[in-house]
């Protein structure tokens, strides 16, 4: 018969990218919740540990999913053919920056702070999974709500909104540079800068 650990990473792997909310993980696994954070904690110091384990376990808005670690980034950024941060445009980025921290927000409201159509942009933020539609606005033409997804919040390694910096932060009076929103993504985006 299998272990518990086994079963939490069988049910992870089999998951996929959408992962387990912790309710569904208490259930199937048929523990209680303090039983299941220490059978994570295993798990992921089982993978930490392990020089040639290539994943990792991660803890987004209630819920576990099984990822690559960033040690084969570069493995997985090779298997994929491209890089996120070198496709967008500084305008997706910027309409990125925007969602975040104004969702949920329709394509007018985020045209009305950038002064220009967003449109395009938008719809290549949706295609990579970034951000989503989540609902109408109750307003004339009932115009589609957009938020961030979870992908959005494990691609820049944050565990939940709140990690975002402070936009009172966005200027660091110490040395006047700009902090920058995108900066603690946990890709290989700046180790490829560096190689160029």
């Amino acid at each position: 018969m299998a272990s518990k650990l086994a079963n939490l990473e069988a049910l992870l792997y089999v998951a996929g990218d959408n992962g387990l909310e912790e309710q569904n993980l208490i259930e199937l696994l048929e523990i209680d919740g303090n039983e299941l954070k220490q059978e994570v904690a295993l798990l992921q110091q089982k993978m930490a540990t392990d020089p040639d384990s290539g994943m990792q376990i991660i803890h987004i808005a209630n819920t576990y999913k099984m990822t690559t670690s960033q040690q084969v980034s570069k493995i997985i950024e090779r298997y994929f053919q491209k890089d996120l941060t070198k496709n967008l445009s500084q305008s997706a980025l910027e309409i990125l920056a925007i969602i975040a921290y104004r969702q949920p927000i329709t394509r007018v409201e985020i045209d009305d702070i950038r002064g220009v159509n967003s449109s395009g942009a938008l719809q290549t933020l949706v295609w990579r999974g970034l951000i989503k539609q989540d609902g109408k606005k109750d307003a004339p033409g009932h115009p589609k709500l957009y938020v961030t997804t979870d992908y959005f919040l494990q691609y820049f390694n944050y565990r939940s909104l709140a990690d975002l910096p402070l936009i009172e932060d966005f200027k660091d009076a110490v040395d006047g540079e700009e902090v920058d929103l995108f900066a603690s993504k946990g890709k290989a985006d700046k180790d490829l800068e560096k190689e160029e």
